[in-house]
């Protein structure tokens, strides 16, 4: 997390409300050599206290689990960088602006009988989203084709301890060089979802 606090300003409930929007985040376990890090879909709990998500069994994550252990859930959202030359003021250097949210807790394994109400939340989750298309459900898969995917996964359930948030969107700046570089910056090629990005730099959030 960015250390300055007016990109920390942002309540939980805002960063949940984000995290949960986002549904797929960067999961890291630490280890004795390097972190383990594993790309997942997850549903956030109503209360935020927790998230679901699965991983492939052969995965090294899975592996490394024998027990609960500590692990940090990275959400990433719209991104991008920012010349000097939009501020429109001296002595200005490049930088990046992002949103970020870290849910951190603990990661345990959750028994294999979880996995299919959990696998039809989630697909319910996103599906439900893609109106007016009719939700997937899993009874569209063969039993013998479900059996063997099944065998693939594991359910893992990360109890959030701590909630993290950085949007990183100018505040530091004169209102009037933060405007000029949200104007410039949905033009520019580098970044992802840069105008959902120059939207928040425009009224960034305070809680």
């Amino acid at each position: 997390m960015h250390p300055n606090k007016a990109f920390r300003q942002s309540s939980d409930d805002r960063n949940l409300a984000f995290a949960r929007a986002q549904g797929f985040g960067i999961l890291a376990l630490s280890t004795e050599a390097a972190p383990l890090l594993s790309h997942v879909p997850f549903l956030l709990s109503d209360d935020g206290t927790y998230a679901e998500l699965h991983l492939v069994r052969s995965t090294a994550i899975t592996r490394a689990l024998k027990a609960p252990m500590p692990a940090c859930l990275a959400v990433q959202g719209p991104e991008g960088y920012i010349s000097p030359d939009w501020y429109d003021v001296d002595d200005q250097v490049p930088t990046w602006n992002y949103i970020a949210v870290h849910l951190t807790g603990t990661l345990e394994r959750l028994p294999d009988t979880d996995l299919p109400p959990l696998l039809e939340r989630l697909s319910r989750h996103f599906e439900q989203q893609l109106v007016p298309k009719p939700v997937w459900k899993m009874s569209k898969v063969s039993d013998d084709a479900l059996a063997k995917m099944l065998r693939q996964i594991v359910p893992f359930r990360l109890t959030i301890e701590s909630v993290d948030g950085t949007w990183k969107l100018g505040q530091n700046k004169p209102d009037a060089a933060r405007l000029s570089a949200a104007e410039a910056l949905p033009n520019s090629p580098i970044g992802t979802d840069q105008l959902a990005l120059a939207a928040l730099m425009k009224s960034p959030p305070e809680s």
